[in-house]
């Protein structure tokens, strides 16, 4: 089953439909816009070129919440080996070159008396190990359920459990910890 048998318009209705979905889960788990809006784009080329691969056994929205998720954890993986690439520069070749840090990054759609409790709570999510961090975004701001987390992230149902409870008890313990440091 090819899911746009050559027709453009099915495919700029697909792209129409699924767009914000995929841009906010990118934006979720990268937490920055350029980033996410690079990820949107590359999903939706990936999707096209694999149309034919997609078999209807799942929805069509789980198939591509995995393309997501595949393309931000590659994206991060590559950012970190960047990072540490530059990191190594600056201390042996003084490149002055910065490192990009997204501690300071606030979702658009946080109205503004939030943004401080935010940027703490991104902060925090990104301290979280990579499957948690993304099992915790898919649930809590991606709002699917286990099952639908554990088809995305190839696992069994009982391991996103686990995963979502460290990530919840790690996260309680990171946010305490700031918030000792904060407020004494």
């Amino acid at each position: 089953m090819h899911l746009f048998t050559a027709n453009e318009k099915a495919f700029r209705d697909f792209i129409q439909e699924h767009q914000p979905r995929v841009y906010n889960t990118a934006l979720n788990i990268l937490q920055n816009e350029q980033d996410a809006e690079e990820i949107t784009q590359d999903v939706f080329v990936e999707a096209y070129n694999k149309a034919h691969t997609f078999k209807g056994e799942s929805q069509v929205s789980t198939w591509l919440y995995r393309i997501t998720t595949n393309k931000c954890i590659d994206h991060i993986r590559s950012k970190k080996r960047k990072k540490r690439f530059a990191l190594l520069t600056q201390l042996f070749h003084d490149s002055g070159e910065p490192i990009s840090d997204a501690s300071d990054f606030v979702h658009p759609g946080v109205v503004a008396e939030n943004k401080e409790k935010a940027a703490v709570l991104y902060k925090a999510i990104e301290q979280l190990p990579e499957t948690q961090k993304v099992a915790f975004l898919l649930s809590e701001t991606g709002g699917l359920n286990y099952g639908e987390i554990s088809e995305i992230l190839g696992t069994s149902v009982s391991s996103i459990e686990s995963l979502l409870f460290r990530a919840r008890k790690n996260l309680r313990k990171i946010l305490a910890d700031y918030y000792k440091k904060e407020f004494g």
